[in-house]
């Protein structure tokens, strides 16, 4: 199959292209810099130099494709979510590259469009199992996701798939999993929420085989990730990765700083993957979240125990 991919170069979009050249896909990927085609190339890809804004780029892109994912996203890490205006990129690739990547899909005749999003749309549930028919808790945090989301449900019709993978948490050898570690071991608090609260992770190594699988899965949405853990059982893994005895969790001063943008993360999910194993097969290989999940990014960050 020829898959087109946005985003290549983040952390979902480097797990799906090594995953889909292993199995055997031809993949482009869009490159907006010399530098990000070389590493397209140097990953096995085909780089494609445009843009999302670009609609004749776009179009080259995905022109011939089977199938189109779109994982460009523009995440801030740590306390960097903080900083006025540090969200207006990615809300912008969620809301409007959304939009442009299935418009070209569209014009060019491609028949499948895989976009990425995340399983804290949900509402908070307590502890109640979250399933894809659970209602969402839409802010001005989750509104560029949910957004992102109808755009794919608008391009799916009989002849066109669109399917949407809602992401857990991801944690693994990733940015956002590295600054937890480096601030758990300067003993800054990470947990967010309620201790008692369920978070849904997962693992790096899940992502590029949920994409896989998403090349022949029908039209849905589908949450993607592990068993749910407890917030204390999250954040006592950290504490055990750099060799604390406990890492806390931001008071309500920490959580008025953080703003809206924190909310949609503090809700307590129990979220369920079995609607998208029971359909394409796919299962976590990582599929109970432990102090192993950190290892890889403990190394990387320099913090390992």
């Amino acid at each position: 199959m020829k898959v087109a991919i946005t985003g290549a170069t983040g952390v979902i979009g480097q797990a799906a292209v090594a995953t889909l050249l292993a199995a055997g896909h031809e993949v482009r990927a869009l490159a907006r810099s010399e530098a990000k085609g070389a590493q397209l190339s140097a990953m096995g890809a085909v780089p494609v130099r445009t843009s999302i804004g670009d609609p004749e780029g776009l179009h080259g892109l995905v022109e011939g494709a089977d199938a189109v994912c779109n994982f460009a996203t523009a995440i801030p890490v740590g306390y960097a979510g903080v900083v006025p205006g540090a969200w207006r990129t990615n809300d912008r690739l969620r809301m409007e590259g959304s939009r442009r990547v299935v418009e070209a899909a569209r014009s060019a005749g491609v028949r499948r469009v895989v976009q990425e999003s995340v399983s804290f749309l949900y509402a908070d549930r307590g502890d109640a199992w979250v399933t894809e028919s659970a209602s969402l808790g839409i802010t001005r945090a989750t509104e560029p996701a949910a957004v992102a989301e109808t755009h794919v449900q608008d391009y799916s019709c009989g002849s066109r798939t669109g399917v949407v993978l809602r992401f857990g948490l991801i944690v693994g050898d990733d940015p956002s999993t590295r600054w937890q570690l480096r601030a758990a071991r300067r003993g800054s608090p990470i947990g967010l929420g309620r201790p008692d609260g369920w978070l849904h992770p997962v693992h790096t190594d899940d992502l590029g085989p949920a994409v896989l699988a998403a090349l022949s899965a029908p039209s849905g949405v589908y949450n993607v990730g592990a068993a749910p853990v407890r917030r204390s059982d999250y954040v006592a893994a950290f504490a055990d990765a750099v060799g604390r005895p406990e890492v806390g969790f931001l008071g309500p001063v920490l959580n008025r700083l953080a703003g809206s943008r924190a909310e949609p993360l503090t809700r307590s999910l129990r979220v369920s993957a079995e609607h998208f194993t029971a359909t394409t097969g796919w299962a976590p290989r990582r599929p109970v979240f432990g102090p192993s999940w950190l290892d890889a990014a403990g190394v990387a960050a320099g913090v390992a125990s």
